[in-house]
């Protein structure tokens, strides 16, 4: 994969992100060829049985290989079954709020952790993400976990709790092709235009990686294409609504909401529950479910807040979704640029669905929330800013390349956006 958005030519030259973060895991662990590898014009670039080093990443330079080098390279001393359950067995230790989601069962997910099949492409790509980027390794298995756990929750037979432990660990292998300043930070939901423009690939290359270069089920790769789909067609890369999603994928949607909404072991469940609810339709009501119920079970972390506050917060949000939308449609009618107009539909959809979830769903209900308490109204308020962030990133997507006058029309409408 020569860049990160030529998702389409994947792999027939190293991808310099994925090499990067090979060589540096190869620092520590043992990564050797396990085959001779050339490139097209028959020129060998590397013996078999060679360690890795930083002299590959130049004999690599600009040149297209035979083989992809994920499938010509193996982690010796990598990530294993073993050590994926040891990582779990830390997880379950961890006191988080998904601690009773998982202990639940815990002990089936570490029965069918030692059993998971790691093809060695996946092993690769594991064993370089653990050494060289932790935070996406440990989203990996906590992903991995969560998703066994619904499944296994809902009667999942064997194999398919260890699918749905596979796709959750391997549904952000195609971030390891960006360059990583530009991938999600657990810690920071905020990401920019430009971040989100490298971002939205990984589905698509994670899915190709899964397909053309390990043997692993068709449905898993498709599950990874749409981890970030939602029901209502308003997700990437393809704007999937309905049953042109896969029961799988719908499933690992929820996973990675949840962990997207609920990132570190501090913050409570009810956020993910939030995250989930705030606009109806987004998601399977029957994951969504399970993931509300554990959140119910959790005990109130803060004092109730006084109903005068909550409505005046309440006001406030309405306020700002009410200036989006005439923000918005105020620039809708006066543009005639169809790029233009194509970038306000889009935007014009996404705020008639977050309105939807604002006129539908009790949690924006001031009667519904007067026995809030603090943290759950600032959650609230925190999806709402959230959702606008991506209104703004997603219509400058859309947008793509505008004369500078509409460029600047819109750039100022989706400042107004990200203010809220």
């Amino acid at each position: 994969m020569a860049t990160s958005t030529n998702a389409d030519n994947a792999f027939g030259s190293a991808n310099p992100h994925a090499l990067a973060a090979i060589l540096e895991a190869s620092e520590t662990r043992r990564i050797i060829a396990t085959t001779d590898i050339f490139d097209l014009a028959g020129t060998k670039l590397w013996a078999r049985n060679q360690p890795v080093s930083a002299s590959l990443q130049r004999k690599l330079l600009d040149r297209q290989l035979r083989r992809p080098l994920e499938s010509c390279l193996v982690a010796e001393d990598g990530v294993t079954p073993a050590s994926l359950v040891k990582s779990l067995q830390a997880l379950l230790q961890r006191d988080s709020s998904l601690a009773p989601v998982l202990r639940t069962h815990g002990a089936r997910l570490l029965r069918e952790a030692a059993c998971l099949p790691l093809h060695p492409v996946a092993q690769l790509l594991l064993t370089a993400a653990e050494s060289a980027r932790p935070q996406s390794f440990e989203h990996a298995v906590t992903a991995m976990a969560l998703n066994g756990a619904l499944m296994a929750g809902s009667g999942g037979e064997t194999a398919a709790v260890r699918l749905a432990m596979l796709c959750g660990l391997l549904h952000d292998v195609g971030e390891m092709y960006i360059d990583p300043r530009y991938c999600e930070d657990e810690a920071d939901r905020d990401l920019d235009v430009h971040s989100y423009r490298q971002l939205v690939v990984h589905p698509h290359v994670g899915a190709l990686l899964v397909s053309q270069l390990t043997d692993y089920p068709k449905a898993m790769a498709r599950a990874i294409l749409e981890h970030h789909e939602r029901l209502d067609g308003s997700g990437y890369p393809h704007a999937l609504q309905g049953d042109r999603i896969t029961a799988l994928g719908r499933l690992l949607a929820v996973t990675e909401a949840t962990l997207g909404a609920a990132p570190n072991p501090r913050d409570e469940l009810m956020r993910a529950s939030i995250a989930l609810r705030a606009v109806p339709g987004e998601f399977d009501l029957g994951w969504v479910g399970r993931i509300s119920q554990a959140a119910n079970a959790e005990p109130p972390q803060q004092a109730a807040m006084e109903p005068s506050e909550i409505r005046a917060r309440l006001v406030t949000l309405g306020n700002v979704l009410a200036a989006a939308e005439a923000n918005v449609a105020s620039l809708a009618a006066r543009s005639t640029l169809p790029a233009m107009k194509t970038a306000l539909a889009l935007s014009g959809f996404l705020l008639g669905r977050l309105r939807l979830g604002w006129n539908e769903s009790g949690m924006w209900n001031p009667n519904a929330m007067l026995t809030s308490d603090a943290a759950e109204v600032e959650a609230v308020e925190d999806e709402l800013y959230f959702r606008l962030r991506g209104v703004q990133r997603a219509t400058l997507l859309r947008a793509g390349e505008l004369p500078p006058e509409e460029a600047t029309a819109l750039v100022e409408l989706c400042d107004s956006l990200a203010m809220g």
